[in-house]
């Protein structure tokens, strides 16, 4: 970055403490660009935000900060985005609070095309996995950019699903760019950065912060032309992004699931409150009305692959929600014996999965 001064501006203008959203738009609106800000005399400043914030902006140290973040940024692969930039998101610009400054790794020209996000569960079920990679997927063959958040669970099931797809994905995280959470998912990041973007508003070295998932949730709402959900629980920040998504006039989409599942009534919610229910990639993308590249049949069938006729009468019998095996065996009037015996290989083959508790559950 050969003139460090424009961005150290952008710098300092976000790493100043106490400084917040609403004072930094209104000293850009009087000031214009940052750099006029700090050229700014006292009473200037003071008359735009509070003195003790004009005087904070004006004498705070950052200067260590600020020229590790250029460092940082002058890193193969490394950017500052900010307002100014032609590469920031345009879809954030309508948002009631656009980060003024964002870290990403990686191929920044994502952050203009078309996204959908996907979010869900850390908890996610199996199945809810397997649903998130395939929707991801037939999603990013129609030419879909999948924004999600790097979570555990469905979060990390979207991205994976749309890195085998030349749409790639953007995983915006709640920590500094710096800053690889979840330890879990460190590979998945180094892997997105490579192929997608990770992007962060928070500056380097922020840790885990409970305070910021929500603001990065706000980012992923913005970027998508919608946001579906796959699973949630009712108490989940899950509904949060959709709800964000919402007030921004994007669509929401939720996929239904066992009325016995805790993870399925935040989506049930969801669709009570106007979200579409979705069963396939198509139903979204003709929502959107979107012309895809290809066809996203992927997850149009979800019947499982067909196995032999047992194993068809066992998975008649398991249904869809969460089965303990002493119901499937009053199910079938197979002894529990005989049922571990075929649902072992079953679950091999990826046709079933067995999940805490002793219950077993049928893998689309």
């Amino acid at each position: 970055m050969s003139d460090r001064s424009e961005p150290a501006a952008w710098l300092r203008l976000t790493l100043t403490p106490g400084v917040g959203g609403e004072a930094r738009r209104a000293l850009l609106k009087a000031c214009g660009l940052p750099q006029a800000i700090f050229e700014a005399s006292p009473q200037t400043l003071a008359a735009i935000v509070e003195p003790a914030l004009a005087e904070r902006l004006l004498h705070h140290e950052c200067e260590a900060d600020i020229e590790a973040a250029l460092d940082w940024a002058a890193q193969p692969g490394n950017r500052l985005l900010t307002l100014a930039d032609a590469d920031y998101p345009q879809s954030l610009l309508s948002a009631d609070d656009p980060p003024l400054l964002l870290y990403a790794k990686g191929d920044t020209a994502l952050l203009n095309r078309p996204m959908l996000a996907v979010v869900g569960s850390r908890n996610a079920t199996p199945q809810g996995a397997r649903d998130a990679e395939a929707f991801a997927q037939a999603l990013g063959d129609a030419g879909l950019t999948i924004v999600s958040g790097l979570a555990l669970g469905i979060d990390a099931a979207a991205h994976r699903g749309a890195l085998t797809t030349a749409s790639a994905t953007v995983a915006v995280i709640g920590t500094g760019a710096d800053r690889l959470y979840p330890a879990r998912n460190q590979a998945l990041a180094r892997t997105i950065a490579e192929k997608g973007v990770v992007l962060s508003e928070f500056p380097l070295g922020t840790p885990a912060l409970a305070s910021n998932f929500p603001r990065r949730n706000r980012i992923i709402a913005g970027l998508g032309l919608g946001c579906l959900v796959v699973e949630a629980a009712l108490r989940s920040g899950s509904l949060i992004t959709a709800r964000l998504a919402a007030e921004s006039g994007r669509e929401v989409f939720a996929i239904p699931g066992s009325i016995h599942s805790s993870l399925s009534r935040g989506c049930h919610q969801l669709i009570r409150q106007g979200a579409k229910l979705v069963e396939s990639a198509t139903d979204i993308l003709e929502e959107l009305r979107w012309e895809a590249s290809a066809t996203a049949g992927a997850v149009d069938d979800p019947a499982s692959a067909a196995g032999n006729g047992d194993e068809q009468r066992v998975l008649a019998f398991l249904g869809h929600a969460p089965c303990a095996l002493d119901t499937l065996s009053a199910r079938s009037g197979l002894t529990p014996a005989d049922l571990l015996a075929m649902l072992l290989p079953m679950e091999l083959a990826g046709r079933v999965a067995q999940l805490p508790g002793g219950l077993y559950q049928r893998l689309h």
